[in-house]
C-alpha cells in the first residue's frame, strides 16, 4: 500500500518518473531473460540474516506463537522468520508489479487491489504450480518479454501511445506462445527415439537324452 501511495504521488508531481518505472522494466525484463536460474536459499535472505543477527530464535515452533518468553529473554520462533520471508517476497513481487500496472492505468484503487488479488493468487496457486512450472521451460522468457514490452510503452507513452486493448493482446499471446512452445519442446524431448535393437541369434535348445 505505502510502494502504491508513494508510486502514485511521485507520477503526479513528477512526470519523468513514468520513464524511470519504464527503463525499470526494461532493466528488469533483460536481466530475467539472461539470469541463470539457481536454488533459492532462504538462509541468505537479508531480512532473515538481520532478524537474527538482533533476536535469538527459538530450535522448534512454538504453537501460532511468533514471539515467546524464555528463561526471563524474548525469542522469536520460526514461525515468524517464515512470516518474515513471505513478506519480503511480497515485497519483490510489488516492486516488479506496481509500475508495470501504472503503465494500464493512474487509479490508485486498481492499483492497490490488483495487487492484492495478484498476491493472494500467487500464494494460493504455488503449490499447484510448484510441480509444473518446470514444465514450462519458456515462460520465464515470455515473462521477460512482458516486463521489457511494458517498459517500452512507459517510455513511449507520450510519443506513440499504445491502446490498452492492443497491449493486453500482445500479453496474452506473448504468454500463450510461451506455454505452447513449453510444451511441444517438453513433448520433444520426452519422446526418445527407439534404437534398432540388434537381433540375436535364435538360442539353440540343448535337450538332454
Amino acid at each position: 500500500g505505502i510502494l502504491i501511495a508513494v508510486g502514485a504521488v511521485l507520477l503526479e508531481q513528477f512526470h519523468w518518473i513514468l520513464y524511470v518505472f519504464g527503463v525499470f522494466l526494461i532493466f528488469t525484463g533483460i536481466r530475467m531473460a539472461l539470469h541463470k536460474e539457481t536454488q533459492i536459499n532462504p538462509e541468505k535472505n537479508p531480512l532473515l540474516k538481520l532478524a537474527r543477527r538482533f533476536f535469538p530464535v527459538t530450535k522448534e515452533y512454538e504453537q501460532d506463537h511468533f514471539i515467546v518468553r524464555r528463561a526471563g529473554q524474548w525469542m522469536m520462533t520460526p514461525l515468524l522468520l517464515v512470516l518474515l520471508i513471505v513478506e519480503s517476497t511480497d515485497l519483490v513481487f510489488a516492486v516488479d508489479s506496481i509500475p508495470a500496472v501504472f503503465a494500464v492505468t493512474r487509479d490508485p484503487f486498481i492499483v492497490y487491489t490488483s495487487n492484492v488479488f495478484a498476491i493472494l493468487g500467487l500464494r494460493s496457486l504455488y503449490f499447484v504450480f510448484a510441480n509444473v512450472i518446470e514444465k514450462f521451460t519458456y515462460l520465464k522468457l515470455g515473462l521477460s518479454i512482458i516486463l521489457s514490452y511494458i517498459g517500452v510503452k512507459m517510455v513511449l507513452a507520450d510519443v506513440f501511445p499504445i491502446p490498452t486493448l492492443l497491449s493486453l493482446a500482445i500479453i496474452a499471446l506473448v504468454l500463450v506462445g510461451a506455454i505452447v512452445a513449453s510444451v511441444i519442446r517438453a513433448r520433444y524431448t520426452t519422446a526418445k527415439p527407439v534404437a534398432p535393437e540388434e537381433k540375436d541369434a535364435s538360442p539353440v535348445e540343448s535337450t538332454i537324452v
